[in-house]
């Protein structure tokens, strides 16, 4: 199948509009949950089990977010590829 330049660079758009949404949720959850707002979210959210909700967020919540946002790209450029004939199918 040969793809226009046209459809090539409207993929090219919106995979990279993808990966900045997904930079900016990393980056918030990395450093604002994680750094910046943590002292706040100690004083202002529930502990789990018995670690502060900030300091969960710095150990264990960045490392958890980073891992659904992997799987989120994935879907989502998977999805990308088939609207615009890139899809790894045989069919």
């Amino acid at each position: 199948m040969k793809l226009s330049a046209l459809n090539a660079k409207a993929h090219y758009k919106s995979s990279i509009n993808i990966v900045l949404i997904i930079l900016s949720i990393w980056a918030f959850i990395s450093f604002g949950c994680a750094i910046i707002f943590r002292d706040w979210m100690d004083a202002n959210m529930p502990h789990i089990g018995h670690a502060p909700f900030g300091f969960w967020m710095a150990q264990q919540g960045s490392i958890i977010g980073f891992v659904i946002l992997l799987v989120i790209y994935t879907l989502l450029m998977n999805k990308l590829d088939d609207k615009y004939g890139y899809s790894e199918d045989e069919s």
